[in-house]
């Protein structure tokens, strides 16, 4: 009797070891694979991995994020419930780790996306540490929307590592006020490289004189035009820091997108609160 007792007494702390281990691998693994309500997407199946990171964290959280080893279009996201005709920011914290679009083009990379449209904030590319993006967008007459944290692009594909984290989405309010506010930066120098050609081109002090006169036009015209039913208050700033950077449309060719003048610019937008951006270069010889 006494050495089933111990016989038995060894089976039950065996299983219960045994319970313990399976439950702590169980615990691991629903850490690793728990996206709140989050969606995997992918375009090529089985090509990009999602996880939880537990390692590489933010504000002591763990993050989403996005491994491609090869080039594909992936995303985490979530269905969202909106108000039809409203606006409303979606923002989030990334963290970058060689990411690479497959194509020259603008728009492909780690970024904030709505799930299905061209909608999307600034792509980052290369190995960058955390900084917030955003996304501003007009509900429509839409509902519903699947927001998306995406590694890739609408029209494109990339590949590295992405961390996503610190999500929010705000409502906004329509503005009725009828007077717009445009930032209009004049960068004076182009100074890009293409086709391995070193591409340098200014604006002259007569162009400066052509353009805000033409933004002073713009602004009178405005008023008068619409019988002040919308009015323009423009502020001009001369950029001494060269565009270094340009985007390339395999239909359109070269041109100017967000991601090519975002470090400049940022910092004048994020203290003022401007409706529209003009970006003003010299391409052309």
């Amino acid at each position: 009797m006494e050495s089933n007792r111990k016989a038995n007494k060894i089976i039950y702390f065996i299983s219960l070891t045994i319970l313990l281990v399976i439950l702590y691998f169980a615990y691991q693994h629903y850490q690793k694979n728990n996206f709140n309500d989050f969606i995997r997407s992918e375009t090529k199946i089985y090509t990009s991995y999602f996880t939880r990171d537990k390692e590489v964290k933010y504000n002591n959280k763990t993050t989403y994020k996005i491994e491609t080893p090869e080039y594909n279009d992936a995303m985490f996201f979530k269905k969202v419930q909106v108000k039809k005709n409203q606006p409303y920011k979606v923002t989030c914290m990334v963290k970058t780790n060689q990411v690479e679009a497959k194509e020259e083009q603008s728009g492909v990379g780690a970024q904030i996306s709505i799930e299905g449209t061209t909608e999307r904030s600034i792509a980052i590319n290369g190995t960058q540490d955390w900084q917030k993006i955003e996304l501003i967008f007009n509900s429509k007459g839409r509902e519903e929307i699947n927001i998306g944290f995406r590694l890739g692009g609408y029209l494109g594909e990339a590949k590295g590592e992405a961390w996503f984290a610190d999500f929010t989405i705000e409502e906004g309010m329509v503005e009725n006020n009828n007077n717009w506010k445009f930032a209009c930066f004049i960068f004076k120098t182009t100074d890009v490289t293409i086709n391995q050609k070193q591409i340098k081109l200014s604006v002259t002090q007569n162009d400066i004189k052509d353009i805000t006169n033409t933004i002073d036009l713009f602004e009178s015209s405005c008023g008068n035009l619409s019988n002040g039913k919308m009015t323009a208050d423009c502020d001009i700033y001369e950029m001494n820091t060269p565009l270094s950077q340009l985007s390339y449309d395999n239909q359109y060719g070269y041109f100017v997108s967000a991601e090519d003048i975002e470090e400049q610019i940022k910092d004048t937008i994020a203290t003022n609160n401007y409706d529209h951006i003009f970006a003003i270069v010299r391409l052309r010889r």
